[in-house]
């Protein structure tokens, strides 16, 4: 969905864009999938450290909840529990009893234990099925197959450009929430041309993604290359490009034969326009190189005196910061277009969204015994 014309921006300026507007397209979204829901939801929080920003980021996901009708329970352990407990005590008991039981439809938790959530209740979309099919670019899976300890990918799983509807008997597989909100930004901001085919939207867009984390960068990576775009990913001590599109697109010129064929002319055949996923390739070029040909710059660095040099930055480019520290210069807007100070409150909405196709698909699940 193309972006309603914001206020106009101090001349010489872009546009400062905060992320209300965009999490409201999708807060209507998940109140109509809450209206069709055939029991109200549950969402267990599980808070096990005395990190300020995983305390705020439990509160902020209370108080969407009961805003929108989804009960949430927070389930504190270890230093979030008692301050002489360790960071992360007790996490995974308390992962397992949530997993086991019936009347909790999804977890989020703030350990790095994202193989212990059952993937029927992964609302964070962590779990090594949903990146195994994030990055083989297979958009639909068999919602049976998820209790599954095998990964066996059937060919219905794989389209990629077929259409955003899954096939009979498939449903969209999970997607991690944060570089998911960031995708529908991007679809906001107009960054995706819906005129192109489903699967090659972000066809003609270079993307910089700065953080190779497996919960945010590298994922975020693989889902904009899926989607057509040339990406550079930047890490601490290396710059990746992600494309799906053969650097060299090879083309053969046959012949035919006048006596099999009855014509001099000439048949052609041409390799495909793109992988079924994209393929990952080591870059010699600098931050500064990659920033100066972006189109879009996204940073989600860790770190308060991390800052993207905004002389780097391409005329005209669109900025989204992700990390909870402002990663981009004050004066971000005398290069960027457009430039979003942060995306949490559509990340919450991915979220409940993820939810709510839980939901259904663990009734599936029950149905199918």
């Amino acid at each position: 969905m193309a972006a309603p014309a914001p206020a106009a921006a101090p001349a010489g300026k872009g546009i400062l864009l905060k992320a209300d507007p965009i999490a409201a397209t999708y807060r209507d979204e998940v109140k109509s999938m809450l209206g069709q829901a055939t029991a109200k939801p549950k969402l267990v929080g599980i808070l096990s450290t005395s990190s300020e920003p995983s305390k705020f980021y439990a509160e902020f996901t209370r108080r969407q909840c009961e805003d929108l009708g989804v009960e949430f329970v927070l389930k504190k352990t270890g230093a979030a529990l008692e301050p002489g407990l360790a960071e992360g005590e007790g996490v995974e008991d308390a992962i397992i009893e949530a997993n086991e039981d019936e009347s909790v439809n999804g977890i989020m938790q703030d350990h790095y234990l994202q193989q212990v959530v059952s993937p029927l209740k992964d609302v964070e979309g962590l779990h090594f099925k949903f990146h195994y099919n994030l990055y083989h670019n297979i958009r639909f899976l068999n919602p049976k197959s998820l209790l599954e300890t095998v990964n066996v990918p059937s060919g219905h799983t794989t389209s990629t450009i077929d259409g955003e509807v899954p096939p009979p008997g498939m449903v969209k597989s999970i997607i991690p929430c944060t570089p998911l909100a960031i995708v529908k930004c991007l679809e906001y901001l107009g960054v995706y041309n819906r005129i192109l085919p489903y699967g090659d939207r972000a066809y003609g867009k270079t993307i910089t993604v700065i953080n190779r984390s497996e919960v945010v960068g590298r994922p975020l990576a693989a889902l904009l290359s899926n989607d057509g775009a040339r990406v550079f990913s930047v890490d601490i001590d290396s710059i990746q490009e992600y494309n799906k599109r053969p650097r060299i697109v090879a083309a053969t010129a046959t012949t035919g034969n006048a006596a099999d064929s009855g014509s001099e002319e000439a048949k052609t055949s041409v390799q495909q326009r793109y992988h079924p996923r994209h393929v990952v390739h080591p870059c010699h070029l600098s931050l500064q190189e990659v920033l100066a040909q972006s189109d879009v710059v996204v940073s989600a660095v860790p770190s308060a005196s991390y800052k993207v040099k905004t002389e780097w930055l391409k005329d005209g480019c669109i900025c989204l910061n992700v990390a909870a520290d402002k990663n981009f210069e004050k004066d971000v807007r005398d290069k960027a277009s457009l430039y979003v100070p942060a995306v949490g409150k559509v990340t919450i909405l991915m979220l409940l969204r993820n939810l709510l196709r839980l939901q259904q698909y663990q009734r599936i699940q029950e149905e199918s015994k």
